[in-house]
This record gives C-alpha cells, structure tokens and sequence, in this order.
C-alpha cells in the first residue's frame, strides 16, 4: 500500500507553518508511541478548537494553520488540523466523507461532513474531531468507529465508501470564499465526486 499521498503537505494541510510546528512539539513533547500521539493530538482538536457553528464564530477557516491561529472551524477544517499534525509526525493521515442532514432534520437539506483516517497498527482508524457539543459523543477509538453522527434511517445519511488524500475540493473553495456561517449554510456542498485514493 503506498502511503506517501497521506504524509504530504498541501495548501489546506499546512504542516510546515510555523503555527503548526510549534504546537506539535508542545503535544508531543514527551516520547510516546504513535498510538498516544493520535489520540492527543485528537483530543485537542476535538476538545480545544470549538466547532465555528457552536461557537457562532465570525470568522471562516480552512487552513489548518489558520483553524488553530484562530481556534475555529467546521468540521472539514478541523480535519485538515488533525491531518497536518499527524502528518507532520510521519503518521498517514487522510479524510472520509459522510452525507448528513445540515439541521437535526433534513429541513435544511443535506451537508459533506468529514472526519479522518489514520494508519495505525497497519490498519485504518475512523476519528470524528468534530467536536462532543449536544449529545455527541465521538471518541478516541482503536476498534469500532465511534464518530459524531450514526447514520439514520429516517434521513438519507451514508457514509462515501474510500479514504481520500486531500481534503474535499468543493468545499475548500466554499470555504475560502464564504464570509460568514451563512454563507456556510447557504453554500456547503452535499455530494463528493472524486474517486477514493483507498477504495473500502
């Protein structure tokens, strides 16, 4: 399996900013096996950087860099925060996207929500650093994925089947153009085209 496409730096996964460097050396300070790296590196995204619709953040992020310079973001750039500092400590890194409803109902359509894949123990793990806020409850999970939202039968809720390299490009660029959460809401993308790097 070649790996390489989840180690490197892009645009959005900015792992050589200096704002990412140096908090990764303050997580992994201590000398900890990748299994411990993972998990607090992704507590601290989960944890530390409120999701920008929680927090009803006034400022819109997509590079890594800028998520934590401004500790804010959907949950798209979280996961480009995540990837960087994983990344950044040779630990493949990519994305997964699933279809959800952009409300608690589907009265709002549907949204992309992605979380991360990670390589460990010569396997993938599924990791939702979205954020624990109105009864989610996504952990640190080495078996079973335990992700911020289970599909329901009700909705039209699905998983995308692979493991992506880059981020979502049609939500990047929504991103980078959106000056405020509505623009957010107004313009999110609900369906990736791109072909899986590592078909499930």
């Amino acid at each position: 399996m070649d790996l390489h496409k989840f180690l490197i730096e892009d645009q959005y996964v900015d792992l050589s900013h200096p704002l990412i460097q140096k908090k990764a050396c303050e997580l992994f300070s201590d000398p900890v096996s990748d299994i411990e790296k993972v998990r607090t590196a992704y507590e601290f995204v989960r944890d530390d950087i409120p999701h920008s619709f929680d927090i009803r953040a006034d400022i819109i992020t997509a590079k890594a860099s800028d998520v934590l310079n401004y500790r804010t973001g959907i949950c798209h750039a979280k996961a480009n925060l995540l990837a960087a500092f994983l990344r950044s400590e040779s630990i493949p890194t990519g994305f997964c996207f699933q279809h959800v409803t952009l409300a608690d109902d589907d009265s709002l359509g549907y949204c992309v929500h992605c979380f991360n894949a990670v390589f460990l123990q010569n396997r993938w793990i599924r990791l939702d650093a979205r954020g624990n806020t109105n009864g989610k409850d996504a952990r640190f999970s080495l078996e079973t994925p335990k992700l911020a939202f289970p599909n329901r039968k009700e909705y039209d809720e699905y998983f995308w089947k692979g493991i992506y390299a880059a981020p979502h490009p049609a939500t990047m660029r929504m991103l980078d153009t959106a000056l405020s959460l509505i623009d957010v809401i107004d313009n999110i993308p609900d369906t990736v085209t791109e072909i899986p790097d590592i078909p499930d």
